[in-house]
């Protein structure tokens, strides 16, 4: 009974020394430099948003936040890194809706979409546009679906990869629209936005942000955005529902995510002081002048996102016929 008591006792002991030390280090989080994983090239709208957020952070938590561009696969090969990285704290990634579409999308992704990471904040909503080149003769909405509908399977449309946001974005409204259009998949939004300048892809549904320089220099043109409101930052373009396709309505995110089984302080600990940040005037201001919205939530209220977005995306390839690839 003795060696009992004392076995019982020292394992209380090292559960207690255990506490004690995770306690300790994610009270001096972080010790050392965060690598920031975005699994997008750089120059997208999680790029940006991530380099916006990292500097705050590290001018708050006294440590580098490091911005970590993995692109490939769509955002899986980024994901991949951080899904197998260690729940300490010291490998996040910013990453948009994306992410989910991914998992319902491309075959044998190697890890758990939902389950495998850790929702910590949500950052800003991510409003799109339908933007065609400017010699594809369509001035509005009805007048691209009446072009596409004369040239069925000619007119081409670039995403940020097979099954992203923007690839949604776009074959939703082709189904709502019936017409049919050639999907040219690149590797992150800036990639896409090239093709676009250059005619090597005719039209696009983007983010604002990606392609509002070239819109007000002309090289681009909007037809209508893709939010259930009109953008101040387009004046005079209508959403997309209003311009010819009811119903139609399609808003994107972009948030944090950490590897699954983080410490509950450690993600709250995250969470408030990336609240924070997403308060401050300068950020806001930065973000709203690139079409980014700060998006207030939780912790709880991203995490429930994250999975009502997953099931209403799955509804959405369902009714596309977005195949896997």
């Amino acid at each position: 009974m003795t060696i009992i008591r004392g076995a019982a006792k020292a394992g209380c002991a090292l559960a207690a020394a255990m506490l004690c030390s995770a306690v300790f280090a994610q009270a001096n989080y972080p010790a050392k430099a965060v690598r920031v994983v975005v699994p997008f090239p750089a120059g997208g709208s999680n790029d940006l948003v991530a380099r916006v957020v990292s500097q705050e952070l590290s001018k708050m938590m006294g440590q580098q936040f490091v911005v970590d561009n993995r692109g490939g696969a769509s955002g899986v090969i980024g994901a991949e890194m951080v899904a197998k990285a260690p729940a300490d704290g010291y490998t996040l990634m910013v990453h948009s809706i994306t992410h989910l579409s991914n998992g319902l999308l491309i075959r044998k992704v190697p890890y758990d979409t939902i389950n495998d990471f850790t929702p910590i904040s949500l950052l800003v909503a991510q409003p799109g546009a339908l933007v065609v080149h400017p010699a594809l003769p369509a001035k509005t909405v009805k007048d691209f679906i009446a072009l596409a509908k004369r040239r069925p399977d000619e007119l081409t449309y670039g995403s940020n990869g097979p099954g992203g946001s923007l690839h949604l974005m776009m074959a939703l409204f082709a189904n709502m629209a019936n017409i049919k259009l050639i999907h040219v998949p690149y590797k992150g939004g800036a990639p896409l936005v090239t093709s676009l300048l250059s005619g090597e892809t005719q039209s696009a549904t983007a983010t604002i942000n990606t392609v509002l320089p070239h819109i007000k220099s002309g090289r681009l043109r909007p037809l209508g955005v893709t939010s259930d409101k009109p953008s101040g930052l387009l004046p005079g373009v209508p959403t997309i529902a209003q311009a010819g396709v009811p119903g139609y309505e399609f808003n994107s995110w972009i948030g944090v995510f950490g590897p699954r089984n983080m410490p509950p302080a450690l993600v709250d600990r995250l969470h408030n002081d990336l609240e924070k940040v997403m308060k401050q005037p300068t950020v806001v201001k930065a973000l709203a002048d690139q079409a980014l919205d700060a998006w207030p939530a939780t912790q709880q209220q991203f995490a429930q996102r994250v999975k009502a977005d997953y099931d209403k995306l799955a509804k959405v390839i369902k009714m596309t016929g977005v195949q896997p690839e």
